[in-house]
């Protein structure tokens, strides 16, 4: 009997990295006003009979350094030395507030790999670097050893690396699960799985997530190999290779669509030997919302060779 199977990536990548930093409202903010302040106005027609419209908050704000004197009847508007070495330092230090922590959850559910709940977290640690940590749990039955028993459970860290004002962002991260798909579990003296319990660090991981958004466009690229670390010299041992690329395009802030495609393929299968489970082509509509929240429905056809029946999935999420 020949079993397929695979590992979806953090699919949770569709919603929770691409949020846009927020502006400064603490003290640099109030330097800016203040400086702001020390403006002194004055304008007039030099053949105008009218009273001249002005106004001087230098007085007010009562600053340092006295402003620049106003020629009358010019629309010339002065700034002291002073002001403006403020108001540029202030505008250089706190133009833009650090990022917050992120937290995404997503439920998935698709045609080959069930119901399966995703979650992924962003820690800043430098204007343009987020740790990142992520897990899935899977809750298909023939990913363990029997109905409920030893799911398979992947969990991994990272870095997210922030470009092009936040427009595109790199992910690669580095996982592993626990269970008995990739190691198929526990084995007798004979080295064959037993069918009774799972392993800790089962397989290893490496990946790569890349988010593109802007106004108008949204693009993503995963990859993921998934190799078994224990039981890896016994035949039933298995790896394989997980890997997508969608782009669509925003019609409005709340709708978009686009084309996806889907790749797994089994490159050490329990005879040695490898094979490609499926092949999906087809498209996907988006739906999402100011608060983080967004569905995404994708569909279509399995074009591998030999395979019968359409694909769907559908992932539902919010990030705060």
């Amino acid at each position: 009997m020949t079993l397929r199977f695979a590992c979806a990536a953090s699919a949770l990548t569709l919603a929770c990295a691409l949020s846009t930093p927020a502006f400064a409202q603490g003290p640099d903010s109030a330097a800016v006003e203040s400086a702001a302040a020390t403006v002194a106005v004055s304008a007039a027609d030099k053949g105008s009979d009218e009273k001249i419209a002005g106004f001087d908050l230098a007085r007010a704000a009562a600053p340092a350094a006295p402003a620049m004197a106003v020629s009358a009847g010019s629309a010339d508007i002065t700034v002291s030395n002073a002001v403006v070495t403020a108001a540029a330092a202030a505008a250089a230090q706190g133009a833009a507030a650090p990022r917050d922590e992120r937290f995404s959850v997503v439920l998935n559910q698709d045609a080959f790999f069930g119901f399966y709940p995703t979650f992924n977290g962003l820690i800043p640690v430098s204007d343009t670097v987020d740790l990142s940590f992520y897990g899935i749990m899977w809750t298909t039955d023939a990913f363990g050893n029997g109905p409920g028993s030893d799911l398979w459970t992947e969990f991994g860290i990272g870095a997210n690396f922030i470009l092009n004002g936040g427009k595109l962002q790199i992910k690669p991260q580095v996982g592993l699960t626990n269970g008995a798909l990739l190691s198929r579990g526990v084995r007798d003296e004979d080295g064959d799985p037993t069918g009774t319990g799972g392993n800790f660090a089962d397989g290893i991981v490496p990946s790569l997530t890349v988010n593109y958004s802007d106004a108008t466009f949204e693009a993503e690229y995963y990859g993921g190999y998934y190799a078994a670390l224990r039981n890896r010299n016994n035949d039933g041992s298995l790896d394989f290779l997980h890997t997508w690329i969608n782009a669509g395009y925003k019609f409005t802030s709340n709708f978009s669509a686009g084309a996806h495609y889907e790749l797994l393929s089994n490159t050490r299968t329990a005879g040695g030997g490898t094979a490609v489970v499926y092949q999906w082509v087809g498209p996907y509509v988006q739906f999402a919302l100011k608060k983080g929240f967004f569905a995404r429905f994708t569909a279509g056809a399995d074009i591998e060779s030999g395979n019968d029946g359409d694909f769907y999935k559908l992932a539902v999420g919010m990030s705060f």
